[in-house]
């Protein structure tokens, strides 16, 4: 029998030894199985529910994470004149059109890029979340949020 004959009806597999994959590294539940916007995204979560509480009329307000600042369709573009050439904005508030609600789109990269670790990157998200619902009430952000600069 000619063995390269019997090798090519057979699909090639990298695991030779069937004992397949051996699973995730970490289970579910554990903080690093969680991805950078995953754990950015929930960063974002838990400033809203804790301004929420205060500010009710947040509701109905949509939040949102973009990666980086860029065009979204459907949303007009941000005035130039805000913003100086070399800034990079970190949030921005999307006033609401016909029918759709306001949006305040956080942008995930430019966070990170400005916050060392864990702890200053959620502080600065929730930074950045107050500017913006402070901006929407047309208030300081200390009004938002008391203990902005405590933490």
């Amino acid at each position: 029998m000619d063995r390269t004959a019997a090798s090519d009806s057979r699909p090639r597999r990298r695991d030779r030894h069937g004992r397949g994959l051996r699973g995730p590294l970490a289970p579910p539940q554990v903080p690093i199985s969680l991805s950078r916007s995953e754990i950015f995204d929930d960063y974002v979560r838990e400033s809203v529910e804790r301004l929420e509480r205060r500010w009710p009329q947040l509701g109905e307000v949509e939040f949102a994470v973009q990666d980086v600042p860029g065009a979204v369709p459907g949303e007009p573009e941000p005035d130039p004149e805000d913003a100086r050439s070399d800034d990079v904005p970190l949030g921005r508030l999307v006033p609401a059109s016909q029918g759709g609600s306001t949006r305040i789109v956080v942008y995930r990269r430019p966070v990170e890029n400005r916050a060392k670790g864990r702890e200053e990157r959620a502080a600065l998200v929730h930074e950045v979340v107050v500017e913006q619902v402070a901006e929407f009430l047309g208030v300081d952000p200390e009004a938002v949020d008391p203990q902005l600069g405590e933490e």
